[in-house]
Order: structure tokens, then sequence, then C-alpha cells
């Protein structure tokens, strides 16, 4: 059969990487067509092309690259209009792929999958009758979302976190032998975000909160696609080590951590490494304001809202500042009740998103509804 999968950032073009492995355990003559990335190509098919030329987050760049934007809708719809694949399968990025999704739906007639649900739940709730209206199916890697689509009507299948498959199969690896440290002292890693704007708010007052603290190596996981000049300028009068491109390595070595909210907040928590999440905003003291007529949950991190409570401490606005983080933080760094607490959370929160396998259940479910 013939799959095209449209994936906008990195992290969907490692999970759509993954789905299409599975797709071809399935399905040995799979053939695929997309836009995504380097790791989708290395599984084979045709990039039609980068999402590099696509994945602008934000308002403003967003607006000022609109027509590439639009340009680039355009052609992933017209080329799968040309090619006439068997379905049509989009991987989180909603503001392009709900688009994509009217279009195919109604202009080709085409059966449209979605693989990683857009967070409705969190923000823009309006888009479930976009969902409910141009999706055939939608393939959820977060538990919580089952309870949240049933109230409106809309049936989903949870098939497990890609997260936990790819934990799994790095501490299948490396044995489960602890590998970033290097030192006596405690590894404090520093996730500070993906993008520049994160980083350059967050990483300050990351750095300013753990001065003076006795007993700890603070280990940078640079973002991939950031340049090492960029972290220069905030880490030359710091004793911080900056590693590149192996984030799994520094949780691995980790006995703490402060991360910026996302899929890391839920990667640390899967490697057992107790943690304080840290999102720094301009106006903070607007935005915690206006956040509740804004943002419709509780948590800001997932693994908050996979646990239905605060296992973790969430450190927002104008609430990320360097005395709290040290509150927090501190207690982390020595066998407390506080950082049991995180432990044993985390075991409760592993077991409401079940084992690995989430690409082969999705691509089970694919394969086999497209065989009737």
């Amino acid at each position: 059969m013939r799959y095209y999968l449209v994936a906008g950032e990195a992290s969907g073009d490692l999970h759509a990487s993954n789905l299409m492995k599975a797709i071809l355990q399935k399905d040995s003559n799979a053939d695929f067509r997309f836009f995504g990335g380097d790791k989708m190509q290395t599984v084979g098919g045709t990039l039609v092309k980068h999402y590099k030329n696509l994945a602008y987050m934000g308002v403003w760049p967003v607006l000022t690259h609109l027509r590439t934007i639009l340009t680039g809708a355009k052609i992933c719809f017209d080329d799968i209009a040309e090619w006439k694949p068997d379905v049509v399968i989009l991987v989180d990025y909603p503001g392009f792929n709900l688009s994509i999704a009217k279009q195919v739906k109604h202009k080709l007639n085409i059966p449209v999958y979605y693989y990683i649900s857009p967070k409705l739940w969190a923000w823009k709730s309006y888009r479930i009758k976009n969902i409910k209206r141009d999706v055939d199916r939608l393939f959820s890697i977060l538990p919580f979302e089952i309870e949240y689509f049933a109230k409106h009507n809309y049936a989903i299948d949870y098939v497990g976190n890609p997260c936990v498959d790819a934990v799994y199969e790095y501490k299948s690896i490396i044995d489960n032998q602890k590998s970033a440290a290097g030192s006596d002292s405690k590894v404090l890693a520093l996730l500070a975000g993906s993008r520049k704007q994160e980083i350059s708010r967050n990483l300050p007052v990351m750095l300013e909160s753990i001065k003076g603290i006795e007993g700890i190596k603070p280990v940078l996981a640079a973002a991939p696609g950031i340049s090492p000049d960029f972290y220069t300028e905030y880490i030359k009068n710091s004793n911080v080590e900056v590693v590149y491109g192996k984030t799994y390595d520094v949780l691995n070595g980790a006995y703490a951590a402060m991360v910026t909210s996302g899929t890391a907040t839920l990667e640390t928590a899967l490697f057992k490494v107790p943690q304080i999440v840290c999102y720094k905003m301009p106006l903070g003291w607007i935005v915690s304001k206006l956040r509740p007529y804004f943002i419709k949950v509780k948590y800001i991190s997932l693994v908050n809202l996979i646990a239905n409570g605060e296992l973790v401490p969430e450190l927002v606005a104008d609430g990320m500042n360097v005395n709290n983080i040290r509150k927090h933080l501190l207690p982390l760094l020595s066998d407390t009740v506080e950082r049991k607490a995180q432990l044993d959370g985390y075991d409760r929160m592993s077991e409401t998103l079940g084992g690995a396998g989430a690409s082969v259940k999705a691509a089970e479910q694919i394969v086999d509804s497209l065989s009737k």
C-alpha cells in the first residue's frame, strides 16, 4: 500500500520514522512518500519537502513566513493528489496538518489518519470540529485524551507513548549503565528548551539559581539545530558543561534536572530523574493573570497531566525566579521526602502510560484497517 506522511518538526520526524519502520513489519511492500526529515528519509521512500523549510512557531515567525507555509501546503496537497496514496497519515503539527486534512478529506476522498493528536485539551479546543469532520481515525499517545475526546463524542485509539519506546530502546542498548557524569559530583541536567527564544529566557535564570550550590555538576543538554556559539553567550562565566546530541546520555547520568516544559518533562520522568519544570515568559505577571482564560488545563507538564496531580513543581511565567527554583531544587539534591515522592509518582505514571510498543500498535491498527 501507499502511505503519505506529513511531519513538520524534529519530534514528528522521529515518531513518524518509527511508525514507518513498524508499518514495514506489517506491510513489507509499503511505499512511503512524505513531508518530513532525515530520520524518515533513512527508513526509505521519497522525501518531497524537508520540515526545516516549514517549521515556524510563534505568531511573528509564522506571519513573516506565511507565504512559505502556504506555498508548502499547496505543494503538499498537489503532491498527494497526484500520487493518490491509500492513506494520508498526519503527525502532530496541527496548524499545517489540519488544513491538509480538510483538503484531502473533501477534495480527494482519501482516508485521513492522525498520529499524535493536537493538544486540544490545552488550547484551541474549537479545533475539535475540524477533527470530527476531517479525520477518519486518530491515534493518541496520551491516556487522558480518551476521556477528553469521548466528551465530544469522538472515539480515538490510545496506542501508548513513543517516549516509552525511545527510552526503553536506549536503556536496552546501554544496559542501564550510568553514562554522563565522569565526576563524583551529582549531575544536574539542564534542559532549557528547543528554540532560541525559550533558551534565552530560561537558561540565564537557571544558571543564576544554581550559583553557590556545592556538590553538583551542571550539564546542559543542547537542543538540536542550535549552534554552539548561541550557548557561549550564556555559559561563558559558568562551570556548565554543554553536551550536544546526547540528551538521553545526560538524563541517564543525572541525579536531578531542571526542565523546560514539553516532551522533555516526560522523558526526564521515564529516566527516573527528579525534576522541576521551569518556563519563563515575558510579562510574566500578566501571563499568570490571563492564563486561566487561554489555557484550559491545570498543569503544563505532561508528567503532571498524566499523573493528574502536581507530581513535579511547575514554575511558570513570573513563578520562575531564583528563589522559587532554589526552594524546590535543593530538596531534590539529597535523599528527602520530596525526592522519594517524585520517584514513587513516576512509577505510578509509568503504569498509566503502559509499556513500550506505541509505534507497533499504531502500525498494526493502520494496516489492518486499510486491509479490510
